[in-house]
């Protein structure tokens, strides 16, 4: 190319490329899509959990409590029971409404839970207590319950606490059932089990471990009574009185309510008087509704 026309060239190129970039500064910018305001995260309430301690025949206060907790909206997430309470937190694991454990503890009849073994490791085999929760619980395993369940015994071995959350819901109940004496110890594997309530008489600290951010504890133990230390029998209930409380103190300390029904004239054998219990179980739920609503509003986020 001739030497006269590479400046006119260049001078070409520059016009249109100045040209090039008018024309992109007249254009209107592209406007990014507008993006809709992401909707508030819902409110979290706390994750629930039913502590329900041990009592024997004190053990239907806690159908009462829980007939309470529903009638107000308060469906607990989990439920974790020791001894007389892992009876019931079994049956309301498995879907059994407070009117129909209600109904449950009407129509109980007591022989059917009574299987003699003595003379033995125990009065009682606890064989049809087993029986007992597989047909109510429609022979569910522990981890096949609706709600999620815990249940307490103590390894009479070692001494020491374990929940089950994994088995069949019947043995577990019974090994959680079984007072010394009273039942004879659970086989389970190569172990054997006594009462969870020697170890932990109102179960708050599995609670916490299944994951509860607000515990309920239902605390029915029996207080010691000087009176009824005339037998072997009643003396070892009131050894297990003595030795429970000193265990609730340290446990209880970890709950967020405590309930406490207050079951006069209630002895741990007295089943006869079951719908008192209940009773006594639904007045002291009611008294601590507004302390329990209260601590779930402080709790949800």
């Amino acid at each position: 190319m001739p030497s006269a026309f590479v400046p006119a060239r260049r001078l070409l190129l520059s016009g249109l490329g100045a040209g090039v970039l008018a024309l992109a500064g007249c254009q209107t910018p592209s406007t990014p899509p507008s993006v809709p305001p992401k909707p508030p995260t819902p409110p979290r309430p706390p994750r629930i959990g039913l502590a329900l301690g041990g009592g024997a025949a004190r053990g239907f206060a806690h159908i009462g409590v829980i007939q309470v907790l529903e009638e107000h909206g308060i469906r607990p997430d989990l439920v974790v029971g020791t001894s007389a309470g892992s009876l019931v937190a079994a049956l309301y694991a498995s879907g059994k409404n407070g009117t129909e454990l209600a109904s449950l503890a009407r129509s109980m009849d007591e022989s059917a839970l009574t299987d003699w073994a003595f003379p033995g490791r125990g009065l009682l085999r606890g064989e049809a207590l087993a029986r007992y929760v597989h047909t109510q619980t429609g022979g569910r395993l522990i981890e096949q319950m609706p709600m999620p369940l815990g249940i307490v015994a103590t390894d009479a071995g070692n001494g020491n606490p374990v929940m089950f959350r994994r088995g069949d819901t019947g043995t577990a109940v019974r090994a959680s059932s079984a007072v010394p004496a009273v039942f004879q110890p659970v086989r389970i594997g190569s172990r054997e089990y006594v009462d969870g309530g020697l170890v932990s008489p109102v179960p708050v600290r599995y609670a916490r471990e299944m994951g509860a951010d607000l515990v309920i504890a239902v605390d029915i133990s029996s207080p010691p009574d000087p009176n009824s230390i005339g037998d072997a029998f009643h003396l070892l209930m009131q050894t297990f009185s003595i030795m429970g409380r000193s265990i609730n103190r340290w446990e209880l300390k970890d709950a967020d309510i405590v309930i406490r029904p207050a079951l006069v004239g209630v002895s741990s054998s007295d089943f006869s008087a079951r719908m008192k219990a209940l009773q006594f179980g639904r007045e002291a739920a009611q008294a601590q509704l507004g302390t329990l609503k209260a601590r779930i509003a402080a709790l949800t986020r």
